[in-house]
Formats: structure tokens, C-alpha cells, sequence
């Protein structure tokens, strides 16, 4: 790995299986080097599909239905048939993994949905000519051993989480230019990840995580206007309120966020990160006791999660 992929939220340990892993196109199966679609997809040509990233814990997709509810309204949103089942893409989803014998932790899976090959360069989706193009990527794909404790840097970058009349922020789309524009401009001044601000100042989100701070004992994050509806992000709001934590979504500035006693990140890959510096501000050397303890109640509600799931 490089220095530039040693950095970030998503910091994974290399598996050489993942080389040559099974991939499902529409129901069917291909090693990774002959896995692909057509240049014609909507997804490749314009960004037009939504997805959802996946975990496997104890051998079962934690948080399953969670994703799925997300998925499908995302997909009712922009007038996108999946045309599969709730019940039949599940199915996809453990065929695959059991195909390359992932059956305990350590996996990880993308699963993007897009409208489907159009019969030529245009944005009108009545030109689609095929069902929905359906593909499930699964990769051993274990958080690097650190990430738990490693303090991860922050910058506040220009790029802003947008109206929802513009492009609404809720939806997981393909559509990921503008967080890719904020990941440059963070990698760019040497932090892990970027923090961005909502069009009135206030903080949004990160470019691939939700933000969280600290302080005199409660939680904030933003008030959830313009970000995604997370899935982690609404685990630990669920977990902390439930062990009598105050968490207040509000809108906050910087100004708090620099003078906050701890901050952390959520994603589906890597849980609960702390944070140690942003825009230059140390807010920490080492993981503060609130991040430990949301730590622990996250991995206990996501075990609970996957104990209590059968597979199809």
C-alpha cells in the first residue's frame, strides 16, 4: 500500500483472495477479472443507480434490513425498478458469498443497483432498453487493526452537501462527485478525510462518513438536512439514547466543532472512529472514553443483530 492508501477512514488489510473473487452480474456468477458490464450501463455512462455497502459479522449481513429499506426507497425515489424481490436479492447476496466461501467475518459488500443498459448516450431514462443491472461485489475486507484507536485527521473542505433540490443528499446514489471532490481536497492537505459544511456554514457530514462531537457529556451530529440517513449514524444515536446518553441532531459550526472534548466518525465499514484533529486543532492524542463506550454498545447491537438473523 502507498502512503496516500495508508491514510483515510477506510483503511483495510490487503487479502490476495480478493484477486480472484466470485462477483454477481444479474443473478449469474464471474471471477473479478471477467466481471463486467456494458459501456452503455446507466450507471457507468451517468451516475444513474443507487447502493448500499454491506457488512458480514458471524456469517449473517448485519443491519439487513436497514440497507434494504434504504435501498428500495432510493431506488422508489428516482423511479428505478429493481425488479427482484426483497426475498430473491438476499438470496443473491449469501449465494455469492457462499459461492467464495465467506461465511464468518471479515467481509464486506458493495451492492449497486443501476437503471439498466440505454440504447444510447442520453440522460432521458426512456431510452433504457434492459431491466435493472444488479451487481454484488464481496471482498474480504477486514478494518486495519488500528482503526479503532488510530486518531484520524479532519479537514473542512469548500465542496458543501448541497439542497435537496439540487441534488438531494439522502439519496445513496451513484452520483458521487462532489464527495469525491471533498476526499481530494482533504487528501490533498494531508488529512484523512473531509468535513463538510451544509449551504448555511453549519457541519454537515464527512465525504464518506457521518461526524459526530462531544461535548460536556452529549453527543451532537448535524440535524440530518443534508446528509445521508446513515445506518451506523442511526445505530449509535438508537445505542446511546438507549444507555441514557443525551444526543441532541442540531445544527453546530465550527466553532463548536474546535471546542469540542471528543469527536468520531460512523460508517458501515469501519463502526465508530475517533477523530484527534481538525483544521489543525488537536482535540485528542488518543481515543476519549465516550468513543470507547460507543464502541462497545455499537459492536454489542451489531452482534445482537446478526445472532438474531437467520440466512435465506
Amino acid at each position: 500500500m502507498t502512503d496516500k492508501e495508508e491514510r483515510g477512514t477506510h483503511l483495510y488489510v490487503p487479502d490476495r483472495r480478493n484477486e480472484n473473487v466470485w462477483i454477481d452480474i444479474n443473478g449469474d456468477h464471474y471471477r473479478r477479472p471477467d466481471a463486467k458490464i456494458s459501456v452503455f450501463d446507466s450507471g457507468f455512462m451517468l451516475g444513474d443507480g443507487v447502493w448500499e455497502g454491506i457488512r458480514m459479522h458471524a456469517g449473517r449481513f448485519a443491519f439487513l434490513d436497514r440497507h434494504f429499506d434504504r435501498l428500495w426507497r432510493g431506488a422508489k425515489a428516482i423511479l428505478m425498478d429493481l425488479g427482484v424481490t426483497r426475498e430473491e436479492l438476499e438470496k443473491r447476496l449469501y449465494a455469492v458469498c457462499d459461492a467464495n466461501g465467506m461465511t464468518e467475518d471479515g467481509v464486506h459488500v458493495r451492492l449497486m443497483c443501476t437503471r439498466g443498459i440505454r440504447s444510447t448516450p442520453y440522460q432521458d431514462p426512456r431510452v433504457v432498453v434492459t431491466p435493472a443491472t444488479i451487481v454484488i461485489i464481496p471482498e474480504w475486507k477486514e478494518p486495519a487493526p488500528e482503526t479503532s484507536t488510530r486518531m484520524l485527521r479532519l479537514a473542512t473542505v469548500h465542496v458543501r452537501r448541497g439542497y435537496p433540490d439540487v441534488q438531494d443528499p439522502m439519496l445513496n446514489s451513484h452520483s458521487k462527485l462532489n464527495c469525491i471532490t471533498a476526499c481530494i481536497q482533504a487528501a490533498q492537505a494531508g488529512a484523512d478525510e473531509g468535513l463538510m459544511l451544509d449551504p448555511h456554514g453549519f457541519v454537515a457530514t464527512c465525504n464518506s462518513t457521518h461526524f459526530f462531537i462531544v461535548k460536556d457529556g452529549e453527543i451532537w451530529t448535524s440535524s440530518g438536512d443534508y446528509c445521508l440517513d446513515g445506518i451506523t449514524r442511526g445505530m449509535v444515536i438508537e445505542v446511546a439514547r438507549e444507555a441514557g446518553i443525551t444526543v441532541r441532531e442540531r445544527n453546530f459550526s465550527l466553532t463548536h466543532v474546535y471546542g469540542a472534548d471528543e469527536a468520531f466518525t460512523t460508517g458501515t465499514f469501519a463502526g465508530v472512529a475517533p477523530v484527534g484533529q481538525i483544521d489543525g486543532r488537536v482535540l485528542g492524542t488518543r481515543r476519549g472514553p465516550m468513543v470507547e463506550r460507543l464502541q462497545k454498545l455499537y459492536l454489542a447491537r451489531l452482534a445482537a443483530d446478526t445472532k438474531g438473523r437467520a440466512s435465506p
